[in-house]
């Protein structure tokens, strides 16, 4: 049976982590800007951010993932 799109579910953000979007430097950005939406202070953010750099990218993806698992899913 073929269905309308207008049916389809929504799905939420993802991103895939063996393409571009799973670079560090776009992480890094997607976590800057959901940071200021979601209305981190300014050095809740700038630790945030830190806190992704100063790590192995594994552990910047964990990071990521603990603070915005709820809004995007990462796929690797």
């Amino acid at each position: 049976m073929i269905k309308s799109k207008s049916e389809m579910p929504p799905r939420g953000l993802e991103i895939d982590l063996t393409g571009p979007e799973g670079n560090a430097y776009v992480l890094l950005a997607y976590a800057d800007r959901w940071a200021r939406q979601l209305g981190y202070s300014d050095f809740d953010r700038l630790c945030l951010l830190d806190n992704m750099k100063l790590l192995t990218y594994d552990m910047l993806v964990e990071i990521f993932d603990l603070e915005f698992g709820q809004f995007v899913t990462l796929y690797r």
